[in-house]
This record gives C-alpha cells, structure tokens and sequence, in this order.
C-alpha cells in the first residue's frame, strides 16, 4: 500500500436521490463516469472484478489519470489512488451513507499537492486555491451522479461550468 503522507483534506457530501442500492450498483459499475461526470472526456476499465479494480479516467483538457482501488466495501464505498501513471497520486474515499430513508455521497480527496511541506508553509495555498477549486470539483462530480440518477441520461460536460484544471 502507498505510504505517502497527506496534510489536508477535502471532503464534499451531497443527497443522492437514490436508495443506497440503486447508488452502490451504479458508482460501482465499470466505466461509470461516462454517464455522470462532467469534465470526463472518457473513462475505460483497465481491470474490473471482485477484488481488482482499476481504470483510466481522461479529463475533457486530455489529462489522463489513473484510478487504482485499495478499498472495496459493497454498498458502503471504496478508497482509491489517483494520479498521472508513475507520479504522485492523492487519496480519494468515496462513502455512501442513508439517513431517514435519505441517500448521501461523500467523496473525500487527500491531495498530494503540497502534501510534503509542513502545514504552516502549504496554509494559504490550500485554502485560497487546491480547497475551492477541489471542493467545486467535487460539487460538480456529486451533482453529476445525482443528476445521472435522476434523469438516467448522461450530464452533458462541463455542466456546471468550466474547471480550469480539468475542462
């Protein structure tokens, strides 16, 4: 497993209309964000069964990210490693959680920028750039699936607007 340390956290939770089951099958799908993702240009499986989850996920701007899965827990969510293939990768927990017959997601990003300076040094760029530009990401993946869920059509991209790292 990855060793890398991480100073910061972003996390985003939203209501999914969907019960937990409907959101776990689709979340859990092979080369999902196709449908729900606004700044993907195209995602492929690399490899897809119990136990062995990884795929590739190409933004609209032709970054190509890789997603390898450490985690996998059925209908609660799973852990992955995301990043340019043999370079830095950030921390990404996807949760899933009901409350009074409510739905939520929660995607949390561990980001590996700045993560190897101490906090006091990487402050003020995580708080005036990485956590707003990755919590509007993060806000725009949410709503994504959540309008995928509700529609059953695929987001158009850039839905909720550009995003300079990612359109």
């Amino acid at each position: 497993m990855h060793k890398m340390k991480y100073n910061q956290a972003i996390t985003v939770t939203k209501e999914i209309e969907a019960s937990r089951g409907e959101l776990w099958n689709f979340i859990s799908s092979p080369e999902y964000l196709n449908d729900c993702h606004p700044f993907c240009k195209k995602n492929t499986i690399i490899k897809w069964e119990k136990g062995n989850h990884s795929d590739i996920l190409e933004y609209l701007n032709g970054l190509v990210y890789m997603r390898n899965f450490f985690k996998w827990e059925e209908k609660r969510g799973y852990s992955l490693l995301i990043g340019e293939e043999k370079k830095q990768q950030s921390k990404v927990v996807w949760e899933i959680n009901s409350q009074k017959n409510k739905t939520f997601l929660t995607i949390t990003v561990y980001p590996y920028f700045l993560s190897n300076y101490p906090k006091f040094i990487s402050f003020v760029p995580y708080k005036f750039l990485i956590k707003p530009k990755l919590t509007s990401y993060l806000n725009s993946v949410i709503g994504g699936i959540n309008f995928y869920m509700v529609n059953k059509i695929p987001v158009k991209r850039n839905m909720y607007g550009k995003h300079s790292w990612f359109s």
